[in-house]
């Protein structure tokens, strides 16, 4: 089994959707290089009705509470919710010379049904779509 195989094991599809993403993390350190409540504009790497998976250039810990601000560029609201890092893989930068990227994964710990059901029709249509 490879690396990626456990991991496209899930209760949701997932589609790669490259919608905007505002994260806050409320676990940052307060050392001066991170800002307590730090926020990080990102975008989604791919997307399901239960989280999203993102790329960034810094580690969020396991478990750590962050606050998503998700624009599906649907023209709707943005999609405003908590969620909980659930997982993360540090991806070997060859050299060394290069920052280090992270694949992190987001579950979404209380987002409305509304946006739910929202998010979950654009997923089914983009996993529909390509079959």
């Amino acid at each position: 089994m490879g690396s990626w195989e456990g991991l496209n094991r899930r209760k949701f599809p997932r589609a790669n959707y490259p919608c905007l993403v505002v994260i806050r993390n409320q676990d940052a350190p307060d050392d001066g290089e991170h800002d307590k409540n730090s926020t990080i504009l990102t975008h989604t790497d791919n997307i399901g009705v239960g989280g999203v998976c993102v790329i960034l250039k810094q580690d969020l810990k396991m478990f750590s509470p962050v606050e998503l601000e998700l624009d599906l560029l649907d023209l709707g609201d943005h999609i405003r919710c908590n969620g909980k890092v659930v997982w993360n893989i540090r991806h070997q930068n060859e050299g060394g010379e290069k920052p280090n990227f992270y694949d992190i994964g987001i579950e979404f710990v209380d987002i409305s049904g509304q946006d739910r059901s929202r998010l979950e029709h654009i997923i089914n249509r983009l996993v529909k779509n390509n079959g």
